[in-house]
């Protein structure tokens, strides 16, 4: 288990389960504890190991061990499944370079049969499209293909009556000794793991999807579902997601724009990944982008900002650094702004290359949701025109589409936003 952390609704834990079986043994689920992910601090691994905790004492509840392993799992996983004598290993799906490389190493190094099970999107995504899709009007077909067939509800996961393996995670130390950057606190307007995801969901077709049509796109409102970090660490279930906003009591335009998002652009991001091998380098740009950027590399900036001004938040720009201290402070930033602020970093650094990596660095960093195909996708659209197409020509981003502070400003009320992100803080 790696990418989809959670008991219920998981089509690689019920495929686990039904081969476990039909085979007449025994299904454990082991977890590897990696000492640093795409930089990760202790904000993520705080949010992902208390998802864990809950996750071991679900499993432990239908009979099933869950296994903590410290360490790289190259290393650790082969002499595991070696001294289990496992029969079958089954991984869920991640198209992420650093997991494809982990797997790639495991697989090398053991004999043991292995399966793929991709259970965080609807659609598997090497059904959905076999080739990386120009743009969700390209892709909105495919998907929609086979969107039927695949939205079906979960079977329960069944209970096992293996003996237990294993003595209990010690949790408690493990967050006291883990080693990982803490400069980046924990946050706590959010709980993680399964049950509060489930909440969430609950809460945000009770309450905020009425007006997600509207609201969505407007900072100063409280109109989006706050559902991304569960989805990120897969303690929820794109897929229940989708069932249950299908039968809410909301207008069709809220459901269907809400849809949109969470299935066609979340699952188009996952095919950008995984069809282009350089999804976080100026090498996964569309030839029209890396043409107009090259053309447009050496023009003046109006501006100029250090990397560390930026993660400051120390700019002229007031709405820019609003959305940079929400993502500090709070470890999730508005979606609308997130766009504004990765093209305003191209805007003030010296080259597209670098306004990538710094905003990608910061994403990561800071988002309990970063280091995930959604962000390298939206990043990579805002700085380098993927999933887009050509606009007007202008001074440094060429035919990149332009975001400016007037045009938020017609959109919402930025000061609203402002102030409401200026006495923000994080316990």
């Amino acid at each position: 288990m790696s990418r989809d952390q959670r008991s219920e609704d998981n089509w690689a834990l019920l495929h686990a389960s039904q081969q476990a079986k039909e085979k007449g043994s025994d299904l454990i689920v082991v977890f590897c504890l990696a000492p640093g992910f795409l930089g990760a601090a202790w904000r993520q691994y705080h949010f992902m190991l208390e998802g864990l905790r809950e996750l071991e004492s679900r499993l432990r509840a239908k009979g099933i061990p869950f296994v903590l392993l410290s360490g790289r799992p190259e290393e650790l996983l082969p002499p595991f499944l070696e001294g289990l004598g496992a029969g079958l290993l089954v991984t869920d799906f991640d198209p992420l370079r650093p997991k494809l490389e982990w797997k790639g190493r495991v697989l090398a190094a053991t004999d043991v049969e292995a399966h793929e099970v991709d259970a965080h999107n609807i659609v598997p995504c090497w059904t959905a499209s076999l080739k990386r899709e120009f743009s969700a009007r390209t892709f909105r077909p495919k998907f929609n293909h086979w969107a039927e067939r695949f939205l079906t509800d979960f079977p329960s996961l069944r209970q096992s009556d293996a003996e237990s393996r294993g003595e209990p995670v010690h949790w408690e130390e493990i967050m006291k000794n883990f080693k990982i950057d803490r400069s980046v606190p924990p946050v706590d307007w959010i709980k993680p793991g399964e049950v509060a995801a489930a909440n969430a969901l609950k809460r945000f077709c009770a309450t905020a999807l009425a007006d997600y049509g509207l609201a969505r796109n407007d900072p100063s409102k409280n109109g989006q579902s706050e559902l991304s970090p569960y989805l990120h660490f897969g303690q929820l279930s794109a897929q229940r997601v989708a069932l249950e906003v299908g039968l809410a009591d909301a207008p069709s335009a809220s459901k269907s724009a809400f849809l949109e998002e969470l299935m066609v652009r979340r699952e188009l991001a996952d095919n950008y990944c995984h069809y282009t091998p350089e999804y976080d380098s100026f090498g996964g740009f569309p030839s029209w982008a890396k043409e107009t950027l090259d053309a447009h590399r050496f023009d003046q900036r109006d501006h100029h900002y250090s990397e560390k001004e930026l993660e400051l938040a120390q700019t002229h720009d007031d709405l820019w650094n609003a959305a940079q201290l929400e993502m500090v402070r709070r470890g999730k930033m508005h979606g609308y702004m997130r766009m504004y602020w990765a093209k305003k970093i191209l805007e003030w650094v010296e080259t597209p290359e670098e306004a990538l990596r710094v905003a990608i660095r910061l994403n990561d960093r800071y988002e309990l949701d970063g280091r995930d195909p959604n962000g390298y996708a939206g990043i990579a659209w805002s700085i380098g025109g993927v999933h887009d197409r050509p606009w007007p020509s202008r001074n440094v981003f060429g035919k990149v589409r332009y975001m400016s502070y007037s045009g938020a400003r017609s959109k919402f009320d930025v000061q609203a936003y402002v102030e409401r992100i200026g006495p923000m803080q994080v316990r």
